[in-house]
Parts: C-alpha cells; sequence; structure tokens
C-alpha cells in the first residue's frame, strides 16, 4: 500500500487479481473442479431413483417399518468411517507435521492402524447417541440386529477405511487441494450403493457398477432382514470378498502415491 491510499477506494484489478488467483487454484487442482460437479448430479440421482421406486410400489412400505431409519444409520456407519479416518489424517496435514511423522521410525502401516483405531473413536462417539434416540423417537432399535448388524458394520467399515486410505494417498500427492475429497467423495457412493431404494430400481447397465461395490450388499441384505426377516449371509460374504479386493487396491494405490510425493517433493510442501 502506498501513503495516498485511504483503504476505501474499490479496485477493479485487485478483485480481478483475486479471481485469477482462485481460478489458477481451481483451474489446476482436479478434485476442486470434480467436487464442484459431482454432488449436485448424486443428489439428482439420489432423489430421482427413490421417486421412482416409491412410485412403483405405493402401499408397500406398511411393512417395512424401520427400512429407512436402518439404511440411514447404516449410511453413517460408512460415511462417518470414511470421514473419521480421513479427518485425522487431514489434522497432520493442518498442522505441517507429515514429513515430522514420515522422518520418525512410524511405519506407513503403523499410522494407517492408528487411523482406522481413531476412525472406530470417531464413529463410537457419535453413533451410539444416535442409535439411541432412534429407540426413543422412533423405536427402531438397531442393536437388535445382533449378528447381522455386527456382519453389516464390518463390510461397511471396510470400505470406510479403504476409501479413507486412497484419499490419504491422493491428499499426500496432491496436497490440501484435494481436501474436498475427503468430505465429500463418500457421496459418490450414495445412488450406487443403492441405499434407500433395491438395485432393481437403476438402469440395467448400473446395476452391474451396484453389484461391484461392496455396500450395496449391506443395503440389500438390510432389506432382506427387515422386510422378509431373512438375514443373507451370502450377500455379506460377496461383500467382504469384495472388501478385500478394495482394500488391497487402495493399499497399493496408498503406497504408490506415498512414494510419488516423496519423489515429487509434495510431502513436506503439502498446502497446495
Amino acid at each position: 500500500m502506498n501513503g495516498t491510499d485511504s483503504g476505501v477506494d474499490f479496485s477493479v484489478n485487485r478483485v480481478a487479481a483475486m479471481v485469477r488467483r482462485y481460478w489458477y487454484l481451481l483451474r489446476s487442482s482436479w478434485p476442486r473442479v470434480l467436487d464442484l460437479i459431482y454432488w449436485p448430479a448424486v443428489q439428482m440421482l439420489m432423489w430421482g431413483f427413490l421417486q421412482t421406486y416409491l412410485s412403483q410400489n405405493a402401499g408397500y412400505f406398511a411393512q417395512a417399518g424401520g427400512m429407512f431409519i436402518g439404511a440411514v444409520l447404516l449410511w453413517d456407519i460408512l460415511f462417518r468411517g470414511q470421514l473419521g479416518f480421513s479427518i485425522s489424517f487431514l489434522e497432520e496435514m493442518y498442522s505441517n507435521n507429515l514429513g515430522n511423522l514420515m522422518m520418525s521410525p512410524l511405519r506407513p502401516a503403523e499410522f494407517v492402524v492408528a487411523l482406522m483405531i481413531m476412525s472406530l473413536v470417531r464413529l463410537a462417539i457419535g453413533m451410539v447417541p444416535v442409535t439411541l434416540m432412534a429407540m426413543a423417537f422412533f423405536g427402531f432399535n438397531l442393536w437388535s440386529l445382533g449378528f447381522a448388524l455386527m456382519a453389516f458394520f464390518v463390510n461397511l467399515i471396510l470400505t470406510g477405511w479403504a476409501v479413507g486410505i486412497f484419499v490419504s494417498g491422493l491428499l499426500l500427492r496432491n496436497g490440501l487441494g484435494a481436501e474436498g475429497m475427503a468430505w465429500t467423495i463418500m457421496f459418490l457412493f450414495l445412488p450406487l450403493t443403492c441405499v434407500y431404494y433395491p438395485v432393481a430400481v437403476l438402469p440395467v447397465w448400473l446395476q452391474y457398477v451396484a453389484w461391484a461395490l461392496p455396500p450395496t450388499y449391506v443395503f440389500e441384505g438390510m432389506r432382506a432382514l427387515l422386510i422378509d426377516h431373512v438375514f443373507r449371509a451370502d450377500l455379506m460374504v460377496q461383500a467382504f470378498a469384495f472388501n478385500i479386493l478394495l482394500f488391497g487396491a487402495a493399499s497399493f494405490a496408498f503406497v504408490k502415491l506415498l512414494d510419488s510425493a516423496r519423489t515429487h517433493g509434495t510431502l513436506l510442501q503439502s498446502r497446495e
């Protein structure tokens, strides 16, 4: 600022300079661009499919008490499991501590396990009160599902961790320019895993994509349990098999992205 600047003058050039700065940040970060596009699309697809399902099954929900509440609670396990993992990782980036951790004796696998534990802690803090509220307000007891709930939980948390590991790798490689992915990537699964409607509602070609995602089997299994009172162990086994593949692929991607971050120097320059 110069000595004659009153501080109240409006400068179009300064505004244009700031707009250009933000444009450069957006243009250079594909996660930011993706974040702007896919969330409105996900919302539209999810509620569109749900509307189709409701219109095709008028009067059906009298026998499906608790189905939507169960879906919401199981979805929260999936979402919060991933988010709890990613938030703990982001805290290290916010404090510029990743470089220190990587130079310490701590191994990447140990770091990942610690993040998994924190994911469970965060999930328990958030989910236990919510399940109690579901009982108090709606008479829906998630804990009454027993062994089925354990199978649902294991598969959902494995998927959440796999996605969290992959997102952490993206953050290592791309810096905080990919931060939006940590908060929103799980919503890409929302319409495809058929949280609130069966797979049959999707177009045939999209059903193949849905059946390739482990959470789809969990939500189909939940509907079978609540509506038909049948525990589909076959769906849980298939979900677990897909989760093993997904977890392995995410771990492999994390190692490669970590090596790339070390090679390109982004490990110590993670801001942008």
